[in-house]
């Protein structure tokens, strides 16, 4: 198993987790909490593979699907959403954040992979990143949060940017990759309790 593969595996469980809760916030049925975190994890892979004119893989084997349907069963064995619970959102935040880099990575390496250009690397791995999040907070009639949050989007930006460099130095490597994941969780959390954002125009 590879760096990419880890990255995926990664961000498909943080995303399936963060739709989950937000499902139950939402006090979804138990068909719409499979839909939610199904489509939170998985619909910003699937943009990604349209982009570069494969059929997404998530439809191709069932690694993607038993990651989804695992969280499921975990948070509910474990009862992470109870409303009882005060760190239930802190869960969201951070499980978000898990998935927000993770994807902004795979979808960096995908686009480095496929040789293209800083520019089409970035929108690459934004689509990667902010698709299903977007997807879902749609679908739950919100402002997607790439909209509202300044150093949301700003993050997957950074973290494709940064190996896209490495890359271009020959500098990309396993431990490279693994930094700029910490690197890109902590700024995101970090921006989030600090309440950064873009300059308005």
């Amino acid at each position: 198993m590879d760096i990419l593969d880890i990255a995926d595996i990664v961000g498909i469980a943080s995303f399936a987790l963060s739709g989950f809760l937000i499902a139950v916030r939402k006090e979804l049925d138990l068909l719409g909490v499979v839909l939610f975190s199904f489509l939170t994890a998985l619909g910003g892979g699937i943009i990604r593979d349209i982009i570069i004119n494969q059929i997404p893989l998530s439809l191709k084997d069932y690694r993607s699907s038993l990651i989804v349907i695992s969280i499921i069963i975990f948070a509910k064995i474990f009862k992470i959403a109870e409303k009882t619970k005060p760190e239930r959102y802190k869960f969201f935040i951070f499980s978000d954040a898990m998935g927000l880099v993770s994807f902004s990575i795979t979808g960096a390496l995908i686009g480095i992979s496929n040789e293209l250009n800083f520019f089409g690397t970035i929108i690459l791995s934004l689509s990667t990143a902010i698709g299903g999040g977007v997807i879902r907070d749609i679908l739950i009639n919100e402002v997607p949060l790439i909209l509202t949050s300044g150093f949301y989007a700003t993050v997957s930006v950074i973290v494709s940017s940064l190996l896209f460099l490495a890359n271009y130095l020959g500098y990309l490597n396993s431990i490279i990759i693994s930094a700029t994941f910490g690197f890109g969780l902590f700024l995101r959390l970090f921006a989030y309790y600090k309440q950064w954002s873009l300059p308005t125009i």
